[in-house]
């Protein structure tokens, strides 16, 4: 999990504000954040540079939030590499992002019930 959720910044986060606040953010996260992915996916198939900036850029401040390092830096290369990139690679880059999603949600999740 070290790697999914960076133990520390996740520690900051609650000794900053909370756990009750911590879990109620990380619940919005989890909530949000399928439509983020779902806008960048929507993004390339509209063609909508902005759109999906935007997307991979709200995704990856938020898993920064949570330390969740490996989320953000796949989010921060879309982010910088537009859609171009995106569709060179045939969307690989968002079922990438997906995939690591999947596992800072679950990680995340565990956090908040130690």
């Amino acid at each position: 999990m070290e790697r999914t959720i960076d133990r520390a910044t996740y520690q900051a986060l609650v000794d900053t504000t909370g756990e009750e606040f911590v879990g109620e953010l990380v619940d919005t996260f989890l909530a949000e954040a399928p439509t983020m992915l779902d806008d960048m996916r929507d993004a390339l198939s509209r063609g909508d540079a902005d759109r999906f900036r935007r997307a991979a850029h709200s995704l990856k401040s938020n898993a920064n939030t949570f330390g969740a390092l490996e989320l953000a830096e796949l989010a921060k290369a879309m982010e910088l590499g537009g859609l171009d990139r995106v569709r060179a690679a045939a969307g690989t880059p968002i079922d990438e992002v997906s995939a690591e999603y999947a596992r800072a949600a679950a990680a995340l999740k565990d956090l908040t019930r130690e």
